[in-house]
């Protein structure tokens, strides 16, 4: 029975504070294929000063829109409210940001669930094969539509922080400062594993159609089961004990297999969240994506790419208790930037939240992150 209803994420109307930035025609991909008539999805937040300097961009997870906080123009909360704003760690008094909606997403940006050109339909699997390279490359043309040359920072959570790297490797120029959070130069055989049966769920839905459903209401079931398989790694092992250890629900669900303890219906609840809010075939694509980035394509090894990115300034923070990108990977992130001649801030934070961290540990995360930016303003 499905979770929920979902939207047809390309007659979507955008919010008033979301703007679009036309990519090249045709915009051509790194596993082949082309784009035309594609576009990106972005905020921004403050005021770009005279020298156009103080320019941070952020480059969000696999999920998340480009609406990372309120504004004048959608004062709805983002999904970074309590990282970005006036007199937060990312002070847009002091710094004007961007945030972008990545390609190959629904949330604005051209992906799957968009109008082909040719024919006005989705484009569904004919969409071209999206890598990380080419979510970092059409960030790029935003920041230099935007009239900016060099980013003061730029910032990458989980996806994002393989889109930042990408983005290095490909732009070198532009970012001489990254803040790389709860990510890794590659995906560990775990990582892949797991979205490999997160994909593999979503396509065995007989709603997916060989991805030529009509609504994404027909996939919730598989969405919602590869959905809850995810929330399980977001956060850790610990953090489940402490909230829910084996508490049970009074009354449980139905026999003979309903619900009896209460992560099963916390795990429901974002199930029915999630199959109302994402595109399948845009979760397949970046899911995918993900697998495949892989740091040392670009140099040989991963400290001769991490040379041709040339960072000056580099804050690596890791989560003890992360399981999707265990803390060790980002050690190896702050020592290959090291070893590349790169000034790096590596954190190892305590927080029980394990990978959700980055979003939920607001004083640990907010403290560094204020801390660096500080170091690094001229």
């Amino acid at each position: 029975m499905p979770w929920g209803v979902a939207p047809s994420f390309s007659k979507l109307p955008m919010p008033e504070a979301t703007r679009h930035v036309d990519l090249p025609s045709p915009f051509r991909m790194r596993r082949g294929g082309e784009l035309r008539g594609a576009r990106i999805a972005y905020e921004t937040w403050g005021t770009l000063n005279a020298a156009r300097d103080n320019a941070i961009l952020i480059v969000t997870g696999m999920s998340p829109s480009a609406h990372a906080a309120s504004s004048a123009e959608d004062p709805s909360p983002g999904w970074w409210e309590s990282m970005l704003g006036p007199r937060r760690a990312i002070d847009i008094h002091q710094h004007y940001v961007i945030c972008v909606n990545s390609l190959g997403s629904c949330k604005g940006s051209t992906g799957p669930a968009s109008a082909h050109p040719e024919d006005g339909k989705p484009y569904a699997l004919r969409f071209p094969e999206l890598a990380v390279e080419d979510v970092a490359n059409a960030a790029a043309v935003v920041v230099r539509a935007l009239g900016i040359e060099r980013l003061r920072a730029v910032f990458g959570p989980s996806m994002g922080g393989m889109t930042a790297l990408a983005l290095a490797a490909q732009h070198p120029d532009l970012c001489p400062h990254v803040a790389l959070m709860s990510c890794a130069a590659r995906s560990s055989a775990f990582a892949i594993a797991l979205r490999s049966m997160q994909r593999q769920i979503v396509r065995a839905d007989p709603g997916w159609q060989g991805g030529a459903y009509q609504h994404p209401v027909d996939v919730s079931v598989g969405m919602g089961l590869a959905r809850k398989l995810g929330v399980a790694t977001y956060r850790s092992p610990q953090e489940w004990t402490q909230r829910f250890d084996r508490k049970r629900l009074t009354p449980p669900g139905p026999p003979p297999f309903g619900n009896e303890f209460e992560i099963e219906a916390y795990l429901d609840a974002h199930a029915r969240k999630w199959s109302g809010g994402f595109d399948p075939n845009s979760y397949l694509y970046l899911s995918r994506a993900m697998d495949w980035f892989d740091l040392s394509e670009h140099g040989g090894d991963t400290v001769s790419a991490m040379r041709r990115m040339q960072v000056r300034h580099a804050l690596v923070i890791g989560v003890a208790t992360d399981i999707l990108f265990p803390i060790e990977q980002q050690e190896e992130l702050a020592e290959g930037l090291a070893a590349a001649g790169a000034e790096v801030d590596f954190q190892g934070l305590p927080s029980v939240q394990g990978h959700d961290a980055f979003l939920v540990d607001v004083p640990r995360f907010a403290a560094v992150i204020s801390r660096w930016l500080r170091r690094i303003a001229p």
